[in-house]
């Protein structure tokens, strides 16, 4: 993942595609596919195109990620989602170091983002099972936290198709392999159990093959809250800090609250998935900005 000086134009292309045996219909639908506009990156297009065609309303949810909500009537075999996107990425300080000791006042502010979950449940040791380093009581929290990123890169193994959706921490912990998804729990349980604020973040990864684990799908990582520094992004899969070649759709308190897509429908029997992600630098941002340097 490489750095860069300056602003990060990306473009994103983002495909799901559900086929029925048979027909489906009255299909009720969600889509959290819109990248966030913040101080890290500026959302400068989105597109959003339908298969078969639907009117489609948007509202901001509880977290401030923005919603599509579209519904189909009509019978169908096909259904396409497919989003088009394009971002400015910026370079992001580092964080400022945190004493261990400061994480106690910040319970009261954060309690949604300490609590258990289903999907986050607190009530194992976490940290034995997953052999996790310890911070020590006058620690700094930033350094404990990029080695909690390379130590659970290095102790499960990616790996797509083996793990499900609805996989418990449990299961994953045991079996060793999964995908972001899991890591992501797995880093957020051991976060909470500290005091660390933390939330699952959903978004894209610079496509690149061989170096990325997760570029090629919708992809998640994690942010912590680290006073003086705001939401700070680790990606325990990668082993690395959240940078310019990651692109943000959204934040809740685990996968629930961001699924990219998520719906109910009649009929249509048992669907086969697939889903495309494409996320590449654009090169005629780059020759514009050269051309009025």
């Amino acid at each position: 993942m490489a750095a860069t000086d300056g602003p990060l134009h990306l473009t994103v292309m983002h495909l799901t595609e559900y086929r029925y045996p048979e027909p489906a219909w009255d299909s009720f639908n969600e889509a959290r596919l819109s990248p966030v506009d913040d101080h890290c990156q500026s959302l400068l297009s989105f597109a959003l195109e339908l298969s078969p065609d639907a009117t489609v309303r948007s509202h901001l949810d509880y977290y401030g990620n923005r919603v599509h909500q579209f519904h189909i009537a009509e019978a169908h075999r096909r259904l396409a989602i497919q989003s088009r996107t394009s971002v400015v990425t910026y370079p992001r300080p580092s964080p400022i170091p945190v004493a261990a000791e400061s994480l106690a006042e910040l319970r009261p502010r954060f309690f949604e983002f300490l609590a258990p979950t289903r999907r986050v449940p607190l009530d194992r040791d976490w940290a034995l099972e997953m052999q996790a380093p310890a911070l020590p009581p006058h620690g700094d929290v930033v350094q404990y936290l990029d080695g909690l990123t390379r130590h659970l890169h290095g102790f499960f193994t990616y790996r797509p198709e083996v793990t499900e959706i609805d996989t418990p921490i449990a299961d994953f912990v045991r079996a060793g392999v999964g995908v972001c998804q899991d890591y992501t729990h797995a880093m957020l349980a051991l976060c909470r159990m500290l005091g660390i604020p933390s939330r699952y973040v959903s978004g894209y990864l610079e496509t690149s093959p061989g170096h990325s684990l997760g570029s090629d799908a919708s992809h998640a990582w994690v942010e912590v809250y680290l006073p003086g520094s705001g939401w700070i992004g680790f990606d325990p899969t990668n082993g690395v800090a959240v940078g310019q070649t990651y692109v943000k759709v959204g934040h809740g308190r685990d996968y629930d609250d961001v699924p990219p897509v998520k719906g109910l429908r009649r009929g249509g029997g048992t669907e086969r998935l697939r889903v495309a992600v494409s996320v590449r630098r654009d090169p005629d941002a780059g020759a514009a900005a050269a051309s009025t340097a």
